[in-house]
């Protein structure tokens, strides 16, 4: 197996409801077929489909589906852009859940929930600079000004 993710899906109680809060969040749509929504991403896209459709896909009651410990996260070119995105998110219908602060690690982060409750990180890592696509990567871009 290839070391990528090509598609987040996440599972929703109504897709046009979803579709909507990140459509504020400023994203534009890929595809819209019947009960499915698509976002393309750098490389990747993230599906938003309803909770009851994909626990039948898994062959699992829809209360088994969980909502799991992780989060999506989003990495910023500056740590005011941490405060910018959180305070559009909140806008769209999420919920805070920690505002933007600095770490011990020297970066800056906030978390929020989507109306369906998954967890977004909004991260300024100074660490990890995005390429200038915005490409993310752990340990970061070499910044092509330095480049010689």
């Amino acid at each position: 197996m290839d070391q990528r993710i090509s598609l987040v899906t996440l599972a929703v109680t109504d897709p046009d409801r979803a579709a909507a809060f990140y459509e504020a969040l400023g994203w534009s749509r890929a595809a819209s077929e019947p009960g499915l929504r698509v976002f393309d991403l750098l490389g990747q896209s993230l599906a938003l489909y309803p909770r009851a459709d994909l626990a039948r896909d898994m062959g699992l009651a829809e209360a088994d589906l969980g909502t799991g410990g992780m989060t999506l996260a989003c990495n910023t070119r500056t740590k005011a852009e941490v405060a910018q995105i959180m305070t559009r998110a909140e806008a769209a219908g999420a919920r805070i859940l920690r505002p933007a602060h600095d770490v011990f690690w020297g970066g800056h982060i906030g978390y929020f929930a989507d109306p369906d409750g998954h967890v977004w990180e909004v991260a300024f890592n100074p660490f990890s600079p995005l390429a200038p696509s915005g490409a993310f990567r752990w340990a970061g871009y070499p910044d092509p000004a330095q480049s010689g």
